[in-house]
Order: C-alpha cells, then sequence, then structure tokens
C-alpha cells in the first residue's frame, strides 16, 4: 500500500513502500545442465548502425530474458531454481533536510531583497567595489501571476499539509531529524546514464520499418527468448505474466514488472500504441515542460505546447476517460492547460490537485515562500466529454465524484522527475476494471501501459538491490 494516511485534505504516501510491493522476484536456473540453455543475444545492427551505438560506449546488442522457466524431464530435471528478490535502493528516497532551508532563505532575503508585491517592485542590495547601492528591477507579468496563484494556494497547503504530516509524525512514519543522522547522512551516487534512451530512440527512426501486420503486441512469453531491436522500438511490449521479466538492451539490465506493458519511442513514433486499438480510462501525463533551466542545461529535450496538443488523447481514451496532467509551477503552462490544452481534446476541468513534497522529518524540501522554487507541484484532472452520454460498461458500478483540491504529500525521490505512485490515489474514481496509460513515463507499473523515451530508465538495474530470497 503507498497510502499511510488519508484525510479529508489528501493523502500521505509512501512511494518507497509502493516500488517495494511490487513482485520483482526473477527466478534464475544455477546448474551446469542449464548452461546449454541459457539465452543469448541474437540481434545485431548493420556497420553503419553498430558504429553509430558503439559511440554511446555499449555493445549494439540487447536481448530478452525470462528466468522462469521451468525445468523439463530432459534437459532440466536437475536444474536449481534460485528465487532472487529487488527493491528499490532505500537511499534514494532519504531527503534528510530541506534543500534550502528556512532560515537560510529568510537570511538571504533579509541581506539581499526586499519585495513589495503589491506595487510589483522588489530593492535589491548589491555589492559593487565595496560599495552598496539599491536598485529597483519591476516584476514581469510572470512573476507577478505566479505570487498571485500562491497566494490563493498557500492557506491550503499550509493547512492541509500539516495535518497529514502530524498523522505521519504520530504513526511514526515521519520521525523528526536527529543530530546523529543528520551527520551521518552522506551525498547520494547516482547510477550512470550508460544507455541513453532517448538518444536510441532517435536512432531507432532510421531502422526499416516493418510493415503493420508485424507490428502486433509483443509477449514476453514464458520460454527463454530473444527479441530484435526493431521489435522493442517498433511494438507495444507485454509482461502479462505473474512474475517480473527481465530485458536486457546495450548491455543494460531492465525490470519488466507483471502484469505491465510498454512501449519505447519518441512522440513521433506513438503509431504501435494507436494501433493496438486499445483505449484507457486514466491517462496520466507527465509532459517535458519547457523551462529556462532546461534550456541552460540541455540535459533533456522539451516539447512545445503544439507538440503537446498533438498527442492524439482522443483516440486514446475511453468514454469518461479521466485526463491527468503534471504542470510545474510556471503560470504560462498551467493556463495553456485549462486554455487551450484540454478544450482542444475535449476535456473538462473537474479538479486540480497538489502535490507537496517533504523531508523524512515533515518540513518542506523548500520554503513556503521562496520566491525561486515551491514545495509543490499542479495536477490538473479533467473528464473526456462526448456529445452524448456514453453509459458506464457496468451499470453496477458506481464511481464516486472527484473533489477540488486535494493534496498528495509524499518524500520525492531523490531522481529527477520520479512522480509519486498515483493507482491507489484514484481507485475510487475509476472503475475497477479500468485501463490505465502514462505518457511520458520513465518507469513501469503493474496494471499500467506505459510510454515514452525514456520509459524503462527507472527500471535499471542499478536503481534496485539484489536480495537473496
Amino acid at each position: 500500500m503507498s497510502v499511510v494516511h488519508q484525510l479529508s485534505s489528501g493523502w500521505l504516501l509512501d512511494h518507497l513502500s509502493f516500488v517495494n510491493n511490487i513482485n520483482y522476484h526473477l527466478h534464475q536456473h544455477h546448474e551446469p545442465c542449464c548452461s546449454k540453455n541459457e539465452p543469448t543475444s541474437s540481434a545485431h545492427f548493420d556497420p553503419l548502425q553498430k558504429d553509430s551505438l558503439m559511440s554511446l560506449g555499449a555493445s549494439a546488442t540487447f536481448s530478452a530474458f525470462d528466468f522462469t522457466t521451468k525445468p523439463d524431464n530432459d534437459a532440466r530435471g536437475n536444474c536449481k531454481i534460485v528465487i532472487q528478490r529487488y527493491v528499490f535502493r532505500s537511499e534514494l528516497f532519504n531527503v534528510t533536510k530541506p534543500y534550502i532551508t528556512p532560515t537560510v532563505h529568510k537570511e538571504c532575503r533579509q541581506r539581499n531583497e526586499k519585495e513589495d508585491p503589491m506595487d510589483g517592485v522588489k530593492e535589491e542590495n548589491c555589492i559593487s567595489i565595496g560599495k552598496k547601492r539599491k536598485r529597483c528591477v519591476v516584476f514581469n507579468q510572470g512573476e507577478l501571476d505566479a505570487m498571485e496563484y500562491h497566494t490563493k494556494i498557500r492557506g491550503l497547503i499550509l493547512d492541509g499539509s500539516s495535518e497529514l504530516i502530524q498523522e505521519g509524525l504520530k504513526s511514526g512514519f515521519l520521525h523528526p531529524l536527529s543530530e546523529k543522522w543528520d551527520k551521518c547522512s552522506e551525498p547520494i551516487t547516482l547510477p550512470l546514464d550508460t544507455c541513453n534512451l532517448s538518444e536510441l530512440c532517435a536512432m531507432a527512426k532510421h531502422l526499416p520499418s516493418l510493415n503493420e501486420m508485424e507490428l502486433q503486441v509483443l509477449q514476453l512469453m514464458d520460454e527463454d527468448m530473444s527479441v530484435t531491436e526493431q521489435d522493442l522500438f517498433s511494438r507495444v511490449v507485454e509482461n502479462n505474466s505473474s512474475i517480473t521479466k527481465m530485458i536486457t538492451l546495450m548491455g543494460q539490465n531492465y525490470l519488466v514488472p507483471p502484469k505491465s506493458s510498454f512501449l519505447l519511442s519518441d512522440i513521433s513514433c506513438m503509431h504501435p500504441l494507436l494501433n493496438c486499438k486499445k483505449t484507457y480510462d486514466v491517462i496520466v501525463i507527465d509532459p517535458p515542460w519547457q523551462n529556462k533551466s532546461v534550456k541552460r542545461s540541455n540535459r533533456y529535450s522539451y516539447l512545445s505546447p503544439l507538440q503537446i496538443k498533438q498527442i492524439p488523447i482522443p483516440k486514446l481514451a475511453a468514454p469518461n476517460c479521466l485526463v491527468i496532467t503534471w504542470v510545474t509551477n510556471r503560470q504560462k503552462h498551467l493556463r495553456f492547460v485549462k486554455e487551450e490544452l484540454y478544450p482542444s481534446w475535449s476535456v473538462e476541468i473537474v479538479a486540480e490537485w497538489h502535490w507537496v513534497k517533504i523531508t523524512n522529518s515533515g518540513e518542506f524540501v523548500f520554503p513556503l515562500d521562496s520566491p525561486h522554487k515551491k514545495p509543490y507541484e499542479g495536477l490538473i484532472l479533467g473528464r473526456v466529454q462526448e456529445k452524448t452520454a456514453v453509459p458506464l460498461r457496468n451499470e453496477d458500478v458506481k464511481v464516486l465524484p472527484i473533489p477540488d483540491h486535494k493534496l498528495i504529500v509524499s518524500v520525492p525521490c531523490t531522481l529527477h522527475s520520479h512522480k509519486p505512485p498515483l493507482a491507489e490515489v484514484l481507485k475510487d474514481y475509476v472503475k475497477p476494471d479500468g485501463e490505465y496509460l502514462e505518457l511520458f513515463a520513465r518507469n513501469l507499473q503493474p496494471g499500467w501501459t506505459s510510454w515514452g523515451n525514456e520509459v524503462l530508465k527507472f527500471q535499471h538495474m542499478d536503481y534496485f538491490v539484489a536480495l537473496q530470497v
């Protein structure tokens, strides 16, 4: 269960517990008699493609393995099956202190800046060759809009999250930061991005295209199997079994949880998802929004508003589909979703929620009133509107109306853009047999179809620790 506490204000979630409750078990054969039956990699690129991929620093082959093959009476009768369990690295959720402490934030503001939001002017103290001078800077419209929006929701964020945090402290899920823990906390070494998935997706466009008959869903079967690079980049891959499978891509291993499916591609190659002729009752979207820091760092690509509008939500959405879009605190993006994006998809807004990020001791990760970064992000929830009312497939199913102004409070993962799970939070607002889709995903979940050019990123084995069962 990811929900630790539920109150009228929202939910306190345990993201790490959600991941570790997924059945990440691999069954491996460990006897000499099995060696001759071990799966081998069979996919190869032509010389030009191989040279391009080798520039990424890895071998140009990959295969998919299923470690759950049952021994037969002839060759595998004496094989020993070792079950290995994997859990997510807990240190990736060790957020012991705020990223910016309130004390430091207050001192910086007192020393460097005096603000008057009502006048839209701020006075800055600047040091120049031992000489202090003042200059007035007028807030731009975006800053004024952000300040106005923050003023409206500040009380909701503060009061609602405080209630949930207090419950977390009482139950022991959250705990005050001890001096010993504070001193012992060490910087976390993150795994290297040795397999750049987004670059592979870009290069996959140059592979020979398959005809429509060959673009059927690829099932990871119970028997050992190998797949080609064309399969992975041009077909939806499904693991319909009750056990975890492993995919090896460019020498890197990725875990595929049970009852999950994915498509690894960029926005120009979504047709395999559409070719499945499947519609979804929930669609969660986490667009790569454009901002100044992304432009400067060039760490990952972003999409323009026009490109985001071109996502074929009307073709993917089932009647009455619940559409949820993660939005940054930039008011330009918030207005775009409400005024342009959702109307273009015939989605009616029903609620606006917020994800509040806290430390393990219940503090905001950023000061609530920081003018630069806020400890919260928004989610805009809407329903696809049909021209004629369409009854639910099961008339006995009762779906609750979605409440407005709910909070999702959790300790964030230190990995960039690893959002908290929404499945348990949404269960009361979606029919029990609903189909779930996540767009621009970076991880997989049981019961969900996931799409994106980094869809396997957080499934990399380096983010997990092996435990012997």
